[in-house]
């Protein structure tokens, strides 16, 4: 499915063809972002916002249809409700700090579970730690699935705020979260959501969903690096305070005080990547072009299919059983350590992650130290899951 439209995997590794099978960790991006990129350089390039020059101007009017394009993708109420942020990452620490400030006192509450990436892990301990709150965490089965009763238990009159993926970067298990927010909405607490892993896998709606805060990478969805979402429900953005101070979130600056720009660009301090905005709002015209159910589609025929194969190598557990799951696959094989298994696929051009993935905690809920993860994307095909199978096969009987 529109692999000539990635040049990047006609290269050969070791003098075998590419199998890129890494794109929970970032995807290979098309060419119609690459030059878009290039694009917004030789003819739009200036500073945004303020400036009465033409190209100050024109990227501006770039940049801020960039944010109506994010808005539309996720069906957000306005473009005032989209952040730019540098990623996922930036986009929960931004949250973690302004919402922390204005509503987290001692005592307080926040609940995650055991299946976050550390992105959506850590801030919150290291607000709880500030703050005096203390952090909850919600369990899993054995299948990878969320334990609800476990948050059903956990939630009470001190919780603050529930972060839950959407999606798990190593489980691929996709939670039902219109239940589990309307549940804690019932509880009068609001979610955020790390859609890192399902906003480019899923049709994602943050009005159907009803979501306080939704955050994502533009990486993981054929975009370039550097650049990420913060989507958050008007009503808690206009009660938090900034993140950070400098240019762009200023109103007017006097010797006695400070007054902050309104939304969204209250939380933008700085000169924003106002390159990289547009190249993902190619990215998401790429991905609308193709379609997202489409590609949906694709990537869950990939997933049974590469599930039923792995399943018959002997001696090989998948962590991740959920009947809902994105296109991950994580594995141990008997005998072998994941990183020789990763180490030796390579050099059969086959690359897949290993490790702990950002996921010690789940790590140590499966009482082992990291697992070889293959994920799939719209490019991917069945060969190549042919040409994983084998490797993985012939990697065993050497490392056995």
């Amino acid at each position: 499915m529109n692999r000539e439209d990635f040049p990047i995997l006609d290269s050969q590794v070791n003098g075998r063809p590419l199998v890129y099978l890494d794109n929970a960790a970032t995807t290979q991006k098309p060419l119609s972002v690459i030059e878009k990129i290039t694009e917004c350089y030789l003819h739009h390039n200036a500073n945004v916002h303020r400036g009465v020059h033409f190209l100050s101007q024109d990227a501006t009017e770039l940049h801020e249809g960039a944010r109506r394009r994010v808005q539309r993708f996720i069906n957000a109420g306005s473009s005032d409700e989209i952040i730019f942020t540098r990623g996922t990452t930036e986009s929960i620490n931004l949250v973690a700090y302004s919402f922390g400030e204005a509503f987290l006192k001692a005592g307080d509450e926040i609940i995650v579970s055991v299946m976050e990436h550390h992105s959506n892990f850590v801030p919150w301990q290291l607000l709880c730690e500030r703050k005096g709150a203390r952090l909850r965490v919600v369990d899993i089965h054995d299948d990878g699935t969320l334990d609800m009763d476990s948050l059903r238990s956990l939630l009470s009159e001190h919780t603050r705020l529930v972060c839950i993926t959407q999606t798990s970067n190593v489980l691929g298990t996709v939670n039902p979260l219109e239940g589990i927010i309307r549940e804690v909405h019932q509880a009068g607490v609001p979610v955020l959501v790390d859609g890192a892993q399902s906003v480019p896998h899923l049709r994602v709606d943050v009005q159907a969903l009803d979501c306080d805060f939704l955050v994502f990478s533009g990486h993981k969805i054929y975009g370039p690096t550097g650049i990420g979402v913060l989507y958050g429900k008007r009503k808690w953005l206009d009660l938090m305070p900034p993140y950070q101070a400098g240019g762009e979130m200023i109103e007017k600056v006097t010797l006695e005080k400070t007054t902050f720009n309104v939304l969204p660009y209250k939380f933008e301090a700085g000169t924003p990547d106002f390159i990289g905005t547009v190249a993902l709002a190619e990215a998401l015209d790429y991905v609308d072009r193709v379609g997202i159910d489409r590609i949906a589609a694709h990537e869950k025929e990939l997933l049974d299919y590469a599930t039923s194969q792995l399943n018959a190598i002997s001696g090989l557990k998948i962590y991740g059983e959920s009947a809902h799951k994105a296109s991950v696959i994580s594995f141990l094989v008997d005998g072998c350590h994941p990183y020789d298994m990763g180490l030796l696929l390579d050099q059969l051009g086959i690359a897949v992650r290993t490790g702990h993935h950002c996921a010690d905690p789940l790590m140590q809920r499966f009482g082992i130290t990291g697992t070889v993860r293959a994920s799939f994307a719209l490019y991917n095909t069945r060969e190549e899951v042919d040409t994983l199978v084998r490797g993985i096969d012939r990697v065993a009987g050497m490392l056995r």
